[in-house]
């Protein structure tokens, strides 16, 4: 082996063992953002050593794109709010498998030119046809997801007369392309047929999607984007690719698995079942709240918290909205300080991503001790003098212990706060969730509703606190 070979694959082994060193740190809050230093030096250091090869670029060409590259990732990091984590994590996916499958076609291009790849074989066809495929799928369906994030496509599902057929005919003609291109591999249009196929596949598949599944999506499209930079190192031969992508892909899989064991419902069934499509009619609505829906305001919650030794603080996907986890951390350190014990309560798919509220109340320098997860804290509820739920419905849905096929949400582990002694729901309106469905909750009888902003609420209700 050629000095210069070796030395290449130690750096190689090298940027392995930082991903996976970076990875096993982001599994805590105190070790995380070591981890992602640690990742992004062994990508850094797999690029240079990948393309410092001088059959790729020239040096110029390297420093100009890190230095582009750079600049556009520090705009983005530093402009985009905590509170649009879920549409940069989509974006990114989609970069991610659309850089793969762009990647792969320029490579088989300078294939078929006879350039620096020496042998088209079976393994460089099929490795090509997985990443296109896959990478494709990744950045459209990953683009139809920030949209319906950043609230350019409708979040409720989109159903399309006939989806179902034209996804399988897409899946054929994407098949069909493949096994042309690997049967004979003479020219690039079934490439680039299959490629353009598959992007309009990934379109049909998340934009039937609802807002309240995006957390599944992300996860899988993050695999999704994994698989594909897996199969492109399988065409350059490049094994801190290949495993990279593993890891990524992998990962991507058993979030997505946990994800789904959290709703309590198939991958097949979040993909395919349209939830949150059939939205409750006023009539029925009103047949569950009939006039039992208690409004109170921020003065008179005041004082139930005034009274409480224990508050538990169940964020929703309305926090985010609002804005309002630097509120709400005043609020329970405004209470701590009044000798009240405050814990939060996180629900695996409450947000838009997983770990959403994790994030936002880390950004508000929550201490992450006061983090509970639903199984740890769900035995305590018995124990709670009030349960703020703040802009949360499907995950603290009562309608989710029922049996009946037709709830969306049926069988769905929530949040146990209806056995608290007394939940103050802060919401704009008694609107469904994106599962479509009422919440019984809200007519309990001891459910207290706070109409209005989050973070509006939670600012008043601090107010209220200091006078009392």
């Amino acid at each position: 082996m050629p000095r210069e070979e070796a030395l290449i694959k130690i750096f190689y082994l090298a940027a392995a063992v930082l991903f996976i060193f970076g990875i096993k740190g982001l599994t805590h809050p105190r070790t995380a953002v070591r981890g992602n230093l640690l990742a992004a030096l062994g990508m850094l250091l797999a690029i240079v050593v990948t393309l410092t090869d001088k059959r790729i670029v020239s040096f110029q060409i390297i420093v100009a794109g890190i230095v582009v590259g750079g600049l556009v990732g520090v705009l983005m990091a530093y402009r985009a709010p905590m509170t649009a984590m879920p549409q940069v994590v989509a974006i990114f996916n989609g970069f991610g498998g659309g850089a793969s499958a762009l990647a792969v076609g320029a490579a088989f291009e300078e294939a078929l030119k006879g350039g620096w790849i020496e042998e088209i074989t079976v393994q460089f066809t099929s490795s090509a046809v997985l990443a296109g495929l896959i990478g494709a799928v990744s950045l459209t369906g990953s683009a139809v997801a920030f949209g319906k994030l950043q609230g350019w496509i409708r979040g409720k599902p989109i159903l399309l007369p006939g989806r179902h057929f034209i996804n399988i005919a897409l899946v054929v003609t994407c098949i069909g392309m493949s096994a042309w291109l690997v049967m004979d591999p003479v020219w690039s249009v079934p490439f680039w047929t299959m490629t353009i196929v598959a992007a309009v596949l990934g379109i049909m598949l998340v934009i039937p999607i609802g807002g309240a599944d995006m957390p599944v999506v992300i996860s899988l499209l993050n695999a999704y984007s994994g698989i594909a930079a897996a199969g492109h190192g399988w065409v350059l031969n490049n094994s801190v690719l290949i495993i990279a992508g593993s890891l990524v892909g992998a990962a991507g899989f058993i979030l997505t698995a946990l994800m789904c064991r959290a709703m309590n419902r198939s991958l097949a069934n979040v993909m395919f079942a349209g939830v949150g499509a059939v939205v409750t009619t006023a009539a029925e609505s009103e047949d569950i709240y009939a006039g039992r829906v208690k409004s109170a305001s921020p003065e008179e919650v005041a004082m139930l918290l005034e009274g409480a030794r224990r508050v538990v603080i169940a964020p929703g996907y309305g926090m985010a909205v609002a804005q309002a986890q630097y509120a709400i951390q005043d609020l329970a350190n405004l209470l701590n300080s009044k000798g009240v014990d405050v814990e939060f309560a996180i629900h695996p798919v409450a947000g838009r991503m997983p770990g959403h509220m994790n994030v936002l109340l880390a950004e508000a320098n929550v201490p992450y001790e006061k983090l509970k997860e639903m199984d740890v804290i769900n035995p305590s509820f018995r124990q709670t003098d009030v349960v703020l739920v703040i802009g949360a419905n499907d995950v603290v849905n009562p309608m989710a212990r029922e049996a009946d096929p037709s709830i969306p949400i049926a069988g769905m582990p929530i949040l146990d706060v209806d056995q608290a002694r007394t939940v103050v729901i802060i919401k704009r309106s008694l609107s469904p969730g994106f599962s479509g469905i009422a919440n019984p909750l809200f007519a309990a009888d001891n459910c207290l509703m706070l109409f209005g902003d989050a973070k509006q609420m939670a600012m008043d209700l601090t107010a209220a606190l200091k006078e009392a």
